[in-house]
């Protein structure tokens, strides 16, 4: 997972400084696979990067969440979003 974070902060420092990479990243969500574009692009900007990994870190961040309150019993359900990191890059970038 600090792999997959260190990209992705990589990439946001890149789409700060980047106008039009910012918007081709934001642009992957009207696609029909959004997450196999945004990768596609971060590898294109030397970020290896894969949806798996992506999709895995995001769980494995929300599950680490989950386990560190209430002595790791709470089985609250999961909101919408907790553990989509795409979605989450992008709202950051916005």
């Amino acid at each position: 997972m600090d792999d997959v974070m260190e990209i992705l902060d990589e990439m946001k420092v890149k789409a700060q400084d980047n106008p039009q990479l910012r918007r081709e990243l934001l642009d992957t969500m009207k696609e029909k696979a959004p997450y196999d574009m945004f990768c596609e692009i971060c590898r294109k900007c030397g970020c290896e990067l894969w949806p798996m990994d992506l999709v895995e870190a995001g769980e494995e961040m929300y599950a680490e969440i989950k386990r560190s309150t209430n002595g790791g019993g709470e089985n609250s359900p999961m909101l919408e979003g907790q553990d989509d990191l795409y979605r989450m890059f992008l709202d950051e970038i916005r």
